[in-house]
C-alpha cells in the first residue's frame, strides 16, 4: 500500500542527485523454507514503452476535456519519438544490472527521501478486534499473551517455517516479512536511513520496548539460554514497567511525528549525549514495541473510529501521541479498555505482511496455552531509558504536540461494517470481488462530485524478486460510462447491467496487467528518474499539466483483508481526497475512510453514505437480471 508517490516525485529532482544506491547487498538472505523459491523468482520486467503511453493516454482520457486531451496526446507523441526510447534504453540497462530496477529508487523515493511527518501521512494504522479485558490488571495478562504470539511468530521467521504464499497459483516474495521485526527507521536532514538486524547477527536483539505513559522501557524476552520467556514471566515484566512509571515522562517520543528534517536535525543533536545515544540505539534494536496506553478519554466520535484514530495517530497530545515510537516498524498498542490494534512504518512492507503477523496472534491468543511458572530468579528486570532533554528538546517537543494535534484535529475518520452482501454474492455473479468493490468507489464520488477523479489502488510486484507495488489506475472510461448511466433515470436497467460487468471486466483486466508488471506509474517514475540520473532534463511529458492530473489522487485506496473483523486505516494523499483501505469478507464488507477538514468539499461520513448507496444500488441491478455473459 504506498500512497505518497505524487508527494514524494515532487521531492525527486534534489533527491536523486544525492542518492547513493548500494547495490541490494542487504537483501541477501539464507534459504529456507520460507525463501526456498526466493531466488527462483522472475525479475521485474520493463514494459514496452509504446505499451505504456498507449494505456497513459487511455487512463487520463476520463479526465479530461477534449482540448486537454488533444495536447496531452501531441505530448505523448513527441515523447514517444524523441527522450522516450533513449530513456528506455538506460532503463533496460539498469535493470539488467539490478535484481530489481525499482526497489531501492522506490525505498527512497516513496519514503526515505520523503520530508513530510510520517504520522498520518505514512504511517498506517491497524483496528483488531476489541477484546473483553477491562483495566490494568486484565490488560497487562492480555498484553503477555500478545507479545507471547509475536514472538512465536518470529520463531517461525528464524526458523523460515512461515509457508510461501502464492497469488493465482504462483509464488509471491516474502522478503517484505523478513524485515518486520527488529527493524526501525532512523532521521535524517536530507534523507532518512532504515536499519535492519538479522536473525542470524550473532549479536541479536533480545529485548523489545514497552511504552508506558511516554515511559520506554528496554524489556528482555528471552532467558540466556535463548528460550523465550513464559507468559507468566512476560506478565511480571510488564507489571515492573508499570511499578516504575506511575507518573507521565516527558513525551519524546512526539519527535518522531515531526517533519523528518526537522527531527533529523534534532536527532543528530541528541545523539552527540552518550546517554541518548545508548537509548536510542536500544529502541532502534529491539524486536519491536508496546505501547501501554489507558483508558480512551470521552470523545463525540464513535468508539470503533476513536480506536482507529487511537492507533492511527495516538489522539494527540493529551492523550496517547506521546505514548509512542512512530519510527518503529512494528508498535503494538493496547488500550486498558480492550482496544487494540498497531501502527507500523512503512518503508519495508505493504499491509499484507503486516497483516500475516497480526492474524497469527489473534489465532495464537485463541488457541490453549498450558501457563507455564518457573523460578524469575534469573530474570533481567526492565531498564528505564534515560534521555538527558536540555531547554531546546523541550521547546522541540512542546512544538511537535501543537503541530501534532493540529493534524489530529483536521482527520475526519469513518468506519462502514457494510453487512448487507460480501464476496459470496459478487463471485455468484461470476465478477471479480474486489474489482466490483472499486467500481462503486467510483460510482460514489461520481454522485458526490459529478466528475470522476484519479483513483489509487495498490497491485503488488510481489510476484518478482523485492517486488513492492504498482498503482492500478482504477477511474476508467468503462467505469465513467457506467457512473453517468447510474444517474441518468433514460437509461434502462439493462443498459445499466451491462455497463456494470464492463467496468469491472475493464478494471480486472488493468489488474492482472499490473501484477504481472505491466503497470504504467512505476514504468513512467523510472523513466523520470533515469532522467535525472544521467543529468538529462525533465521530459516535458511529466510537466506536462495533465500528467499532475492523472496522478492526484483523490481517491487513494488499498484492499488488506485480513481473516478477522480488523481493518487498515490511513490519511488521504492530497487534501482535497480520500483514504479509503477495505477488508472484503464473504458476507460483508468492512471499508476506513479518511479526509481532511481544512477542505470543505470532503466529507468521510458523506462519501460513506454514497459508497452505501452505490452498493445496494448494484447489488439490485444484478439481482434483478439474469446473468449474462459478456
Amino acid at each position: 500500500m504506498i500512497r505518497y508517490l505524487k508527494r514524494s516525485v515532487v521531492q525527486a529532482t534534489g533527491a536523486l542527485s544525492r542518492m547513493v544506491v548500494k547495490e541490494q547487498s542487504h537483501y541477501i538472505i539464507p534459504r529456507g523454507r520460507t525463501f526456498s523459491v526466493q531466488y527462483s523468482l522472475p525479475k521485474l520486467p520493463v514494459p514496452q514503452l509504446e505499451q505504456t503511453l498507449k494505456k497513459y493516454l487511455e487512463t487520463c482520457r476520463p479526465l479530461l476535456t477534449d482540448d486537454q486531451y488533444k495536447a496531452t496526446e501531441q505530448i505523448v507523441h513527441e515523447f514517444q519519438i524523441t527522450e522516450g526510447p533513449v530513456l528506455q534504453k538506460l532503463l533496460e540497462e539498469r535493470a539488467a544490472k539490478h535484481l530489481n530496477w525499482l526497489s531501492d529508487w522506490w525505498k527512497h523515493v516513496a519514503y526515505l527521501d520523503c520530508r513530510d511527518p510520517i504520522v498520518v501521512n505514512v504511517n498506517p494504522g491497524l483496528v483488531l478486534p476489541r477484546q473483553s479485558y477491562r483495566g490494568q490488571k486484565e490488560q497487562l495478562a492480555f498484553a503477555a499473551k500478545f507479545i507471547c504470539g509475536v514472538l512465536d511468530y518470529k520463531v517461525m521467521l528464524d526458523e523460515q517455517t512461515v509457508p510461501v504464499e502464492t497469488l493465482g497459483g504462483k509464488p509471491l516474495c516474502m522478503v517484505q516479512y523478513y524485515q518486520l521485526l527488529t527493524a526501525c527507521r532512523i532521521p535524517g536532514i536530507k534523507s532518512d536511513t532504515h536499519v535492519f538486524v538479522s536473525p542470524y547477527d550473532p549479536d541479536k536483539p533480545r529485548h523489545i520496548n514497552v511504552i508506558h505513559k511516554n515511559h520506554i522501557f528496554s524489556v528482555d524476552v528471552y532467558h540466556l539460554d535463548g528460550a523465550p520467556l513464559s507468559e507468566d514471566e512476560i506478565h511480571q515484566q510488564l507489571q515492573a514497567c508499570i511499578d516504575q512509571s506511575q507518573t507521565p515522562a516527558p513525551p519524546i517520543g512526539i519527535l518522531t511525528s515531526l517533519n523528518r528534517t526537522v527531527w533529523g536535525k534534532e536527532y543528530a543533536r541528541l545523539t552527540k549525549d552518550k546517554t541518548n545515544l545508548a537509548s536510542l540505539e536500544n529502541i532502534q534494536r529491539s524486536i519491536f514495541a508496546v505501547c501501554l496506553d489507558g483508558p480512551n478519554p470521552p470523545s463525540d466520535i464513535n468508539p470503533t473510529d476513536w480506536a482507529a484514530c487511537i492507533m492511527l495517530h495516538g489522539g494527540g497530545c493529551k492523550v496517547h501521541s506521546g505514548n509512542r515510537w512512530f519510527d518503529k516498524t512494528l508498535q503494538f498498542i493496547l488500550n486498558a479498555e480492550g482496544y487494540i490494534g498497531l501502527n507500523y512504518e512503512h518503508t519495508t512492507a505493504e499491509g499484507p505482511a503486516i497483516i500475516g503477523v497480526s492474524d497469527h496472534v489473534m489465532s495464537y491468543i485463541q488457541r490453549r496455552h498450558d501457563s507455564y511458572s518457573p523460578s524469575t530468579s534469573s530474570l533481567k528486570p526492565p531498564v528505564k531509558l534515560d534521555f538527558n532533554i536540555d531547554d531546546e528538546t523541550e521547546e522541540l517537543i512542546n512544538k511537535a504536540c501543537a503541530e501534532l494535534d493540529v493534524a489530529v484535529e483536521n482527520l475526519m475518520f469513518q468506519s462502514l461494517f457494510f453487512k448487507h452482501y460480501g464476496k459470496t454474492f459478487i463471485k455468484s455473479q461470476r465478477l471479480s470481488p474486489d474489482a466490483f468493490i472499486q467500481v462503486a468507489f467510483q460510482l460514489a464520488y461520481y454522485r458526490l462530485y459529478k466528475e470522476p477523479c484519479a483513483t489509487y489502488e495498490t497491485g503488488s510486484l510481489r510476484k518478482f524478486q523485492l517486488g513492492r507495488t504498482d498503482t492500478i489506475r482504477s477511474c476508467s472510461s468503462a467505469s465513467l460510462q457506467f457512473s453517468k448511466a447510474m444517474e441518468d433515470p433514460s437509461v434502462p436497467d439493462s443498459k445499466k447491467v451491462d455497463l456494470l460487468r464492463q467496468a469491472v471486466v475493464s478494471h480486472r483486466k488493468y489488474t492482472d496487467e499490473t501484477v504481472a508488471g505491466q503497470g504504467i506509474d512505476r514504468h513512467l517514475l523510472g523513466l523520470k528518474l533515469i532522467a535525472l540520473e544521467n543529468g538529462m532534463n525533465v521530459p516535458q511529458l511529466f510537466l506536462d499539466p495533465s500528467y499532475k492530473e492523472s496522478s492526484h489522487w483523490k481517491l487513494s485506496t488499498s484492499q488488506v483483508a485480513s481473516n478477522y473483523k480488523a481493518f487498515l486505516c490511513f490519511g488521504p494523499v492530497v487534501l482535497d481526497g480520500y483514504g479509503i483501505c477495505y477488508n472484503p469478507q464473504d458476507e460483508q464488507f468492512i471499508f476506513a475512510i479518511s479526509s481532511y477538514k481544512s477542505d470543505s468539499s470532503t466529507s468521510s461520513e458523506l462519501f460513506s453514505d454514497s459508497l452505501t448507496k452505490s452498493l445496494l444500488d448494484m447489488q439490485f441491478l444484478l439481482a434483478s437480471h439474469p446473468l449474462s455473459k459478456l
